[in-house]
């Protein structure tokens, strides 16, 4: 009886496998990235001079890597008081200056830029990624509230490790 029940058992095992319905499994293709090369500390370091950058490197004790420091251009951006717009008109140059402002974000002419809370002497600051004084000034100089002479701008070098995020 002990094989019969084990000739059942596999029968009806047979007999239940073959009865369910089987579906293919949908795999969707998938599409491979193609793996970016990162470049090497000494082609961007060769890349910003080429293109006119003052840079700084050092070895970092700590990690052994190489430190690349660049020269960008902090622009403050002080109010004018003495020039009262009517509301329209300040409400159209400050979509003007914002769409500007991503404007140089989008060309790569800026990397952060943004307003100060408090009701301090300076409304804001942009942090240009250009390799001159001149250029930072002129491209500063350009946004519509520094044009409509709603505010003045004030330009100092500053130095920031290349490729290290804001925390």
């Amino acid at each position: 009886m002990n094989n019969i029940s084990k000739t059942i058992g596999i029968y009806c095992l047979v007999i239940l496998l073959s009865s369910c319905e089987t579906k293919q499994a949908q795999i969707e293709p998938t599409v491979l990235e193609p793996i970016k090369e990162v470049p090497s500390t000494a082609a961007i370091k060769k890349a910003l001079i080429d293109n006119g950058f003052k840079i700084i490197d050092y070895i970092d004790k700590t990690s052994g890597d190489t430190i690349l420091m660049q020269q960008y251009y902090m622009a403050f951006l002080k109010p004018v008081g003495n020039k009262i717009l009517p509301t329209g008109k300040l409400d159209s140059l400050q979509q003007m200056h914002l769409a500007y402002l991503g404007k140089m974000y989008q060309l790569g002419y800026a990397d952060v830029s943004g307003p100060f809370e408090d009701s301090s002497a300076i409304a804001g600051v942009t942090i240009y990624n250009v390799p001159t004084l001149e250029m930072a000034d002129s491209l500063a100089s350009a946004d519509p509230m520094v044009k409509a002479g709603q505010l003045t701008v004030e330009i100092h070098p500053w130095w920031a490790a290349k490729g290290f995020p804001l925390r």
